[in-house]
Parts: structure tokens; C-alpha cells; sequence
């Protein structure tokens, strides 16, 4: 087939191995857009993108608008002449008249089967949510919240201790899979499927707030929601005024009320069963064992964590 002009739009390192599965084909990256750089670190400097710095070792042009408001921003985008625009977790909401400009409209990929978890953090959501499989959708962009139709869906298996970092990885990696044989066989003529409204379920952008450990739930739930936060935001409490992060753990057997330290190991009661908490981290500290922990730490059976 002829080699299609593209505009790539991402930004996390979510996006990267897709931009870089295109850059590997035939096609032709006319434009790669990213969101503007941003301070970081302790010297608050200017950081660009994974997607940015990416697009720039492939020698890709690289544009950062702050959204498409500005008309001489959506009138460079029309300028392209693409084929397809092809989008990642770019994170900007796109307007119809951006939605329209590529001969075969936007594209989006999806880390989940649409139309489960519809929005900012569908990994995450399948975690929290005890989901045996997760995947990736390959949709027609469309207005509304990831309601466009969809082209192709392809399922992975969530393992027992998967976290939203490692799932992260292998949705990220199926992705760059599976986007270059999507846009050959969308080109060829591939229908897309309307979604199933009544079957959508929403994932709504995530804060450090919701990422606090509410031990009044299961023990179940408590394992899921420290999976789901690692490595980011991360599931935490509070000792004091301090807050701690738990980095690993396992629901167990235990009773006592929510909060309640059992034992001398950071065995935690929960609303049903309990919670051994194994690796853990100080707010400014390095990551360290509950026994490491312990050392510094005295925390005796009876007392309550918040």
C-alpha cells in the first residue's frame, strides 16, 4: 500500500514505543505533537515530554501548543496534509476542527477494552477494580470522553500481582504492536463498531487524595488499591503527621478494628481480614522492609494507623 503521511499526538512514556513502531514502518511522520515542557525537579527547569524528546532523536518536527484555541495553531495542524492523526494519552482535549483535519479523521489508542474504562486511568481502574483482563482499543475519535467507535480490541490476562506499572509496560508495548497493522487494515477499509453505552465504566483522573489507604475496606481491596497506585500516585497513611508510602503488601487473616496494628510485623486490620504491609517508604526517604522500618520506628500491637 502507499506509504500514509501521519501526525503522531502523545506525551507520557506510555506513547513512546507506538511513536517509535511508526517511525520503524513505511509510513511517514509528518508532525509529532506533544504537550509544552513543564517545570521539574528541584530546579523547577523546563522539561520536555518522553514523547518530545522521542519525536526529536527521530528527527520528527516537534509542536507544543498549550491546547487549539488559538486559530493559527489549528490552521498549522490542517497544514499537515495528513493521512491519519494518530493519538496516545496526548492528555488535551482535541475540537471538532482538529478531530476533522486528517483525510481519515484521529485515531486514538486506548489502554483498556472500550467501552470499559472510558477515561485518564483505565490501568488503574482495571486494578482497583479486581479485572482478570485489560487491553487495548484502537477507537475513531469522536466528541464525548473516549465514546468513538471502535476498530480492534486485542485482551492480555491481568496476573495476580500485576501492578499499574508493570501493566503500564505490556499494554504500552501491545500498543506499538498492534498500531501499524491497525492503520494498514483502516486504509484497506476495516468498519468500526459503535460501543455499547450500557456497558461503559468511567476512570476518572486520580489524585494523591484518592490514593489514600482506607482501611475500613477489605483486605482484598486495600491489596488492589497498592497495586494500582504503584508506582504512581502511591497508596499511603498516615503515622502521626507523617505520611508513609506502601510500596508492597498482602491481604492475610486477621481481625480487629480498621487501622489497628495486630502484630509486630505491620500486620493491619482492615474492614475484612488484614493487611501485612512488606516494603514501605518515608516521606524524603528511600524505600525500605517493614523489619527496616520497625527498626527506627516503634510501632506496637494495639496502636491505629489513619
Amino acid at each position: 500500500m502507499k506509504p500514509l503521511r501521519l501526525i503522531f499526538m502523545g506525551t507520557p512514556d506510555f506513547a513512546v514505543p507506538a511513536l517509535k513502531a511508526i517511525g520503524n514502518s513505511d509510513h511517514e511522520i509528518g508532525a509529532v505533537y506533544s504537550q509544552p515542557p513543564r517545570p521539574a525537579g528541584r530546579g523547577m527547569a523546563e522539561k520536555k515530554s518522553p514523547v518530545h524528546l522521542c519525536a526529536e532523536e527521530m528527527g520528527a518536527p516537534v509542536f507544543t501548543p498549550k491546547n487549539f484555541k488559538n486559530q493559527n495553531d489549528i490552521t498549522a495542524f490542517q497544514g499537515h496534509g495528513a493521512d491519519f492523526a494518530v493519538v496516545a494519552a496526548y492528555g488535551l482535549l482535541l475540537p471538532d476542527a482538529i478531530l476533522k483535519a486528517p483525510r481519515y479523521g484521529c485515531i486514538n489508542i486506548h489502554a483498556s477494552l472500550l467501552p470499559r474504562g472510558r477515561g485518564a486511568s483505565p490501568i488503574q481502574a482495571a486494578i482497583l477494580a479486581g479485572d482478570d483482563v485489560s487491553g487495548i482499543s484502537i477507537m475513531q475519535m469522536a466528541k464525548g470522553l473516549d465514546t468513538g467507535p471502535v476498530f480492534l480490541t486485542k485482551s492480555i490476562e491481568l496476573s495476580q500481582r500485576e501492578t499499574a506499572g508493570t501493566l503500564h509496560d505490556r499494554l504500552s508495548a501491545l500498543a506499538a504492536d498492534m498500531i501499524v497493522p491497525a492503520l494498514n487494515t483502516i486504509t484497506d477499509g476495516l468498519k468500526a463498531s459503535p460501543q455499547d453505552t450500557d456497558k461503559a465504566t468511567y476512570a476518572p483522573k486520580i489524585s494523591k487524595d484518592d490514593s489514600k489507604i482506607n482501611w475500613t475496606k477489605s483486605a482484598a481491596e486495600i491489596d488492589r488499591a497498592v497495586r494500582a497506585f504503584t508506582p504512581f500516585p502511591g497508596a499511603w497513611f498516615t503515622l502521626g503527621d507523617r505520611r508513609i508510602r506502601i510500596l508492597e503488601g498482602v491481604a492475610t487473616r486477621g481481625r480487629g478494628q480498621p487501622g489497628e496494628v495486630l502484630d509486630a510485623t505491620l500486620t493491619i486490620a482492615c474492614g475484612t481480614g488484614a493487611y501485612r504491609i512488606g516494603r514501605l517508604q518515608k516521606e524524603g526517604k528511600t524505600p525500605m522492609t517493614s523489619e527496616e522500618f520497625l527498626r527506627g520506628q516503634t510501632i506496637t500491637p494495639g496502636s491505629r494507623l489513619s
